[in-house]
Order: C-alpha cells, then sequence, then structure tokens
C-alpha cells in the first residue's frame, strides 16, 4: 500500500490541475512574474534578423524557437515544404479530451534601416515618448526596474509576430508555475513564409493532416480594436494579386517629338483604373458584389464594435470615407479592389520630358466569405479586354504591337482566401469565458479583420474554426519603419495567454 501512496498523490495532484481555474488575481501575479524573464528572451528572439528572402536567417529562428519549445516539454518536429519547413510542437497533457492547434508567425517584413531612427532594426531598443511627441531611447534594463505601460519596445517583428510568440511561451511559464494544466492538448504550428503569403502552407496542410488535426485553432496575430480594447476577431479577409501593366511604345519617346502621336501608357492606365470605380469608391464591375448582403442580425453585430469614426479619419487624415459600406465594420465585409504601387517613368530629380514605354499598376484584391477569387480576377480581366485591350504574353511581339491599339499585360495569383467562424460557436464562447474572467466583460468581437492572414487551409482542409486572439498595441507600425510593441500590451498579453490556457475547453 505504502508504494502506491507517491502515485496517487501524483494523480489527485493532475487531477486537481487540470480541474482548477485560475483567479484573475492568480492570473496577473503568476503573468507578471515572468515579465523580466519574458524581456530577456524578447530581446533575443528580436535580436535574430527573420526577412523570409534569407532562409539562412530564417533558419536561426527556427532553432531558437524549436529549442525554446522543447525547454518547456513540447515535442518539436520539421514539416518540410519546398522551401522553408514549418515547426510543429505538440504538448499533450492529462484528462485532455480535445486539441487546440496555434497559429504563430515567425518571419518579418524586409527592413530598409535607412527610414529607421534607431541604428539596427534588429537591434531592439527601449523608448519613451517625450513632451515634444517624440520618442527617446532609454536603457533597456529600466525595463527590469518599475516599467511603464505606454514604453514602447521597437525593432522588426516586435509585434508582427514575435511579441506575440514570447508572450505565449510565458504565459506557458506562468501555467507550470502556478501548478494548473489545460484540459486540452496544445499544438503549436510556426510559419515561416507568411511575409512572402505562405506559399507552401496550403500544401504542407494538405500533407500533413494527421499531424495538424485538431477541434479548434487560435491565431496569435494581428492587433486588436483601434481603441486598444481586449478583442476577439472571428474572421479575415483572403487575398488574390493583380499585376496590370499597359504597353506603350517600344522605349521611351521624347514628348515634345511625340506627344499628342504616340499614346501615353501611363495616361490610358489611369483612365482604365479610373473605370473601374466611381467617385465614391465603390467598384463599378457588374458582379464584383454579388452575393454579398447585410441582414439585420449583421448590422447589430457590426453596430456592436465601438468604433469612434472621426477619431479613424482624423488618425487616417482623411475628410471623408469611401462608401462600399454605411460604416467602417460594413465596409471590410465586401471585397476591395486596391491599387497599392504605380510604376511609369521618371519622378523627382530624375524626371524627363518623355512618353513612358509602359506604365504598370499592382493590384490587390482583400476578399470575403462570400466572393470566389477566380471569379473577381476573371471579372476584372474581363472588363479590360471590354475596355479595347488586348491581352499580350511577356514579352510583347512586335506582331502584337503592329495589330493591337491597346495592349495590355495581365498576371494574377490567389494567396489565400477568407474564412469566419461564428460568434457564438463552441470556440468563441470558450475564448469569450476566458477574456470575462480576466478583464470582467466581454471583449469587443469583430465579425472579419481588414487584414489577410494564412488560415483558410487549415479551416477548409482540417476542417476546424479559427478565431484571432490579437493583443499587440494597435499603433505598432507593422510592415513599416519603427515597428513596436507598447510594454503593456506585451504584459497583458501573457495574462490573456494563460487566462486562455486555464480556461476549461
Amino acid at each position: 500500500m505504502k508504494s502506491l501512496l507517491p502515485l496517487l498523490c501524483v494523480l489527485i495532484f493532475n487531477m486537481g490541475a487540470v480541474a482548477q481555474s485560475l483567479s484573475r488575481q492568480k492570473i496577473v501575479t503568476y503573468a507578471d512574474r515572468q515579465l523580466p524573464a519574458a524581456y530577456r528572451d524578447l530581446y533575443r528572439l528580436l535580436s535574430l534578423p527573420n526577412d523570409a528572402h534569407f532562409p539562412e536567417d530564417l533558419k536561426k529562428n527556427r532553432q531558437w524557437l524549436d529549442s525554446a519549445f522543447r525547454q518547456r516539454g513540447f515535442t518539436v518536429k520539421e514539416l518540410a515544404t519546398e522551401t522553408v519547413p514549418v515547426l510543429l510542437a505538440e504538448k499533450k497533457f492529462a484528462n485532455a479530451s480535445k486539441t487546440v492547434l496555434v497559429y504563430l508567425q515567425a518571419d518579418g517584413q524586409p527592413v530598409d534601416p535607412a527610414h529607421w531612427e534607431q541604428e539596427d532594426p534588429f537591434g531592439p531598443v527601449l523608448k519613451r515618448k517625450t513632451e515634444n511627441d517624440t520618442w527617446k531611447a532609454i536603457d533597456w534594463n529600466k525595463l527590469y526596474d518599475q516599467p511603464e505601460d505606454d514604453w514602447r519596445i521597437f525593432a522588426r517583428s516586435a509585434s508582427d509576430a514575435k511579441g506575440p510568440i514570447v508572450m505565449f511561451l510565458h504565459a506557458l511559464d506562468a501555467m507550470d508555475a502556478a501548478g494548473v494544466q489545460p484540459n486540452f492538448n496544445l499544438k503549436v504550428v510556426m510559419d515561416f513564409e507568411e511575409e512572402l503569403g505562405s506559399p507552401h502552407l496550403p500544401q504542407a496542410v494538405s500533407q500533413y493532416q494527421r499531424e495538424l488535426a485538431a477541434d479548434r485553432l487560435i491565431i496569435l496575430d494581428g492587433p486588436p480594436h483601434i481603441s486598444n480594447q481586449p478583442t476577439l476577431v472571428f474572421g479575415a479577409r483572403g487575398i488574390a494579386t493583380i499585376t496590370l501593366t499597359v504597353v506603350g511604345p517600344t522605349v521611351p519617346q521624347h514628348s515634345g517629338h511625340y506627344g499628342n502621336y504616340a499614346p501615353n501608357p501611363a495616361m490610358r492606365l489611369a483612365q482604365l483604373l479610373a473605370s473601374m470605380k466611381d467617385s465614391v469608391g465603390r467598384v463599378t464591375i457588374p458582379g464584383f458584389y454579388e452575393g454579398i448582403t447585410i441582414d439585420d442580425e449583421t448590422r447589430q453585430v457590426l453596430a456592436g464594435v465601438p468604433d469612434d469614426e472621426a477619431m479613424i479619419r482624423r488618425q487616417l487624415g482623411i475628410a471623408a470615407a469611401d462608401e462600399v459600406g454605411s460604416s467602417y465594420q460594413e465596409a471590410l465585409q465586401y471585397p476591395s479592389l486596391n491599387v497599392r504601387g504605380l510604376l511609369a517613368g521618371w519622378v523627382g530629380k530624375e524626371v524627363r520630358t518623355i512618353i513612358p514605354a509602359a506604365a504598370t499598376a499592382e493590384i490587390d484584391i482583400r476578399l470575403v466569405m462570400e466572393s470566389d477569387p477566380e471569379k473577381l480576377i476573371g471579372l476584372v480581366k474581363d472588363h479590360i479586354i471590354k475596355q479595347g485591350y488586348h491581352l499580350a504574353t511577356q514579352p510583347v511581339s512586335e506582331a502584337d504591337r503592329l495589330r493591337y491599339p491597346r495592349l495590355a499585360l495581365f498576371d494574377s495569383e490567389i494567396s489565400y482566401r477568407a474564412f469566419r467562424t461564428e460568434m457564438d460557436s463552441e470556440t468563441g464562447q470558450w475564448l469569450t469565458r476566458a477574456y470575462v474572467r480576466l478583464y470582467g466583460e466581454e471583449p469587443v468581437k469583430i465579425r472579419t479583420h481588414g487584414g489577410s492572414i494564412p488560415i483558410s487551409p487549415f479551416v477548409t482542409t482540417l476542417n476546424i474554426p479559427a478565431v484571432i486572439v490579437p493583443t499587440v498595441n494597435p499603433d505598432n507600425n507593422q510592415h513599416s519603419p519603427n515597428e513596436n510593441i507598447r510594454v503593456g500590451n506585451f504584459k497583458e498579453g501573457i495574462r490573456l495567454f494563460l487566462s486562455i490556457l486555464t480556461e476549461r475547453d
């Protein structure tokens, strides 16, 4: 009988660990004790360059994360793709009946150091705001002695998305320190090509369905509501891209000799783009918004998001918004047609009096659940043809130049589709309970996020619901110079992830 006592003690402890749910005060206590170690790990991880265009740099990030999860009792393996492997960490817990899959993004956008207000974008710098509204560097060690919530840590990927990675790791540590466990198993998938559009992720999800199988998916990415209130996001738009080039003369021509004679491709491209939208920003191509209706129930959900649209316009520096929807949230329920870049001739100090040889527009289409990306791309393509253009192949032949008065090149790609999970789903209710336990009230609930993340392969191939849990500050400059994470958001993120990990599923 004596020999059974240690085993019984272990069983009783494990049963209690699974059943116990931490109070708000304990969540705060155990999470905040992790902050010194979390700041050190954040510094180390941010110091590793992670531009997805440089696989050798990604390998160092992969090794760091492999070690970090193994130290916390996870088994880790690489899921091979054509380029950079996907990393999968897994940990099973006693009496777990379900599995939660967590998505993390580990790569970052390219950097242009000349536009950063610090020597090295991969050298984390702690800053505070001065009285004249600028950011001043302060000693990193101040983080370990009464840090202020409004201080910021500046580095590439601070918010998008290494900050959430470190928050999650130290929520796991806080859970262990508290002596509790989730009543679900954990799988963590780490994507190292998200900023490239995750081109190999759909194939990986299809190939490794057994390894990735789960009951639900939470995505630790993106900013919360613009007010920085605790937020849950139940969907995201997908994205497709188009490169449209209007062809002009074989080489740039003197605008004095050939102006009024040789058609200008920049002007023609401007006319072509203008024909796709009306004066209030709505796409005029027939069928572009087909299948999308906003019923009264959906309008009520959208109205529940506490947007201050006057403040949003002030922040954007615009007098009025486009009229695709009646509000900001309603606008996100429709597919968008956006010109993200234009190229023709030269400007600034290099300007010259020429007729350009070609003019190019880079276009993105943000997709919603109700829209078929192939159909939308086809509608844009058909519209261009109806404007009298012949779509040539590259390189443009002399025969085509002499035969067709209007020539264009058209190339398109579908990166990933939209997804959306019902707010009152089991996953939505489970996450809401975790928020209420920590904050005492329900979070802001957003039906569809404006940005795009590569989650649809998980939803469609694995048939699991997905919800985004955003934690970083909305004004984090992601993708831009001087990306940062607010210290208060980093702290709250550890608390929130600990509350989710200890919420019974």
